[in-house]
């Protein structure tokens, strides 16, 4: 049994994850919604570039859940990656997943996304197990704050050996799939990295290496 590894946004779903909840927050009314929008899209043209410090797209994105509980927001989130992200799912991802599972492969979502967000949405594709960025709760409701190292470029290499060694698994034969130039160091330290519509400047490092490029839809 190996690890088969995926990215989230642009990789599994077609969008980001966190720009569409900020669209879903200025439906609930939470934020303003035109300059919250406007912002959003700088930050997350910033991460296009690979020019992001994640720090401050989290405290941008967060800002509007502090002082809300955990479960106000789960029961939010739930109808959401049924309306929104279930339509957005790649075809093509769902078939690679259910290959891994039959070669008994065992399958881990690694995100630069809060977990809030990962892990029902990962759920909706029948995957238990995720990475993604941990939010502070403090007295029982959302602090805006984020908790230990962020899953975000090199951050992501970090937590995954940390849930390596807790897991007692190992890199051998692992598979990692994404679209995003960020993921690069993973991408470069599994047995079979894969570049899923990719941008270009992993689109050129992948042609280069040889590595297999998939076309999801």
């Amino acid at each position: 049994m190996a690890l088969a590894i995926f990215d989230l946004d642009e990789t599994l779903i077609h969008g980001d994850c966190a720009s569409l909840w900020s669209e879903q927050m200025v439906r609930l009314g939470w934020v303003d919604g035109e300059s919250f929008l406007r912002r959003d899209k700088e930050l997350m043209d910033a991460y296009g570039r690979g020019h992001l410090a994640m720090e401050d797209y989290m405290a941008f994105s967060l800002e509007p859940l502090v002082g809300r509980t955990p479960e106000e927001i789960e029961h939010l989130v739930g109808p959401w990656v049924e309306d929104v992200i279930e339509p957005i799912i790649f075809s093509g991802a769902t078939r690679v997943i259910a290959e891994h599972r039959k070669l008994g492969d065992r399958i881990l979502v690694i995100s630069a996304s809060g977990t809030h967000l990962v892990r029902p949405i990962a759920e909706r594709l029948g995957i238990d197990e995720i990475l993604g960025i941990e939010l502070d709760v403090a007295h029982g409701v959302y602090s805006g704050k984020t908790v230990g190292t962020l899953t975000y470029r090199e951050g992501k290499i970090t937590r995954l050996l940390e849930w390596l060694d807790a897991e007692e698994e190992n890199l051998e034969g692992a598979s990692f799939y994404s679209d995003s130039r960020n993921d690069l160091p993973l991408l470069l330290k599994v047995d079979f990295p894969h570049a899923v519509n990719p941008d270009p400047v992993l689109l050129e490092h992948a042609k280069k290496a040889g590595w297999p490029i998939h076309l999801w839809k």
